[in-house]
């Protein structure tokens, strides 16, 4: 994140803010999933083979949501890989539209959050890799530990700020969706709509100004 351009931090954070808000409504109304965290879900999977404590359904939708998800961050390159200028709000524009299919549809296609978030990691690459991922904190921590000890030697300042910044987003969002879902249900999830739109033109602005 650090070597990114600044201009798009506050665009990098806004989308961890929108993954926490999806997540906690996707979890929530999925009933103990998550659709961005897949280490989480991956664990669940392996322990639903492993022991059988869940059922199939549960197992089904473990790798449903994986797979989902890993679906979501194809198409998100592919469209960076084929518009590599307006590429990034072509991908929110997309994550705006599966995220309004699981609010106004609800039911099985409330998977598509899955593949939302997946899509959303597309936002930011370099070099054909993600360059800031805006749903994978446990790697956003340990940025946050290496820059810290990295300050404590005295060869890094500041470098841990935006990446706690990107944590702190995510957990703002995860508590504003927790809110939003018990006083609306999936229809919190047109918030997480209006943000990606809001993302999307932002990052088209970005676009033309480079």
């Amino acid at each position: 994140m650090i070597r990114s351009d600044r201009r798009s931090w506050p665009l990098a954070i806004g989308l961890s803010m929108l993954a926490g808000y999806v997540d906690a409504i996707g979890f929530q109304q999925l009933g103990g999933y998550f659709v961005s965290f897949m280490s989480g879900n991956g664990t669940m999977l392996a322990l639903g083979l492993a022991t059988r404590d869940r059922a199939v359904h549960g197992v089904a939708m473990l790798a449903a949501l994986l797979v989902l998800f890993v679906a979501g961050v194809m198409a998100g390159t592919l469209v960076r890989l084929l518009m590599p200028r307006g590429g990034q709000s072509a991908v929110l524009a997309g994550v705006a539209a599966l995220l309004a299919l699981a609010a106004a549809v609800g039911g099985r296609a409330a998977l598509s959050m899955a593949a939302a978030m997946g899509a959303a990691n597309a936002t930011f690459e370099r070099d054909g890799e993600v360059s800031i991922g805006v749903t994978y904190m446990t790697g956003t921590l340990v940025k946050i530990g290496q820059h810290l000890a990295r300050m404590l030697t005295g060869r890094t300042r500041w470098a841990w700020l935006p990446y706690l910044l990107l944590w702190i987003g995510f957990v703002a969002g995860a508590s504003l969706g927790a809110l939003g879902f018990a006083l609306w249900h999936l229809a919190a999830l047109w918030g997480g709509v209006a943000g990606a739109m809001v993302a999307a033109l932002v990052a088209w602005h970005l676009s033309r100004v480079d």
